[in-house]
């Protein structure tokens, strides 16, 4: 990995780290979110797609697999929840691999690791865990 940067933070801090994100790697196009049940990942997704222009972002996609959005400053923009995913071959099927080296403006993967040989090199990696003290540490790698 290139370059590592570390947040801890309180949920109520979740704006802030959303616009730093976005301040620093919205040249990125494959945002990988990573961590245990309950970490944040999808709470961190909603605040970045309301902070590109998305008014009303659904949720998680946990059952349908991907949520399609249209961002006023990004264009397209897919977030993925791959926890129910059972193979590669199934992110195939749903066509992935076309949106991870197509023309979306931005792709927000929850559990990449079910995918991982499929993404790209240039994915950005967050890695999110809850403390003891219950705040919140992001571990972003480039």
């Amino acid at each position: 990995m290139q370059n590592k940067t570390e947040y801890q933070y309180e949920l109520s801090d979740i704006q802030n780290i959303s616009i730093d994100l976005l301040n620093q790697y919205k040249n990125k196009k494959v945002w990988c979110f990573e961590g245990e049940m309950g970490a944040g990942k999808t709470t961190l997704i909603l605040d970045i797609l309301k902070k590109i222009g998305i008014e009303h972002p659904e949720g998680s996609p946990t059952y349908s697999l991907v949520n399609e959005y249209v961002s006023p400053l990004l264009g397209k923009v897919y977030h993925y929840d791959l926890f129910r995913l059972n193979s590669e071959e199934e992110a195939l099927d749903i066509g992935v691999e076309e949106v991870l080296y197509g023309n979306s403006g931005l792709v927000l993967v929850e559990w990449p690791k079910k995918i991982e040989y499929l993404l790209p090199n240039e994915t950005i990696w967050l890695y999110l865990s809850i403390q003891e003290d219950n705040s919140r540490r992001l571990s972003v790698e480039l």
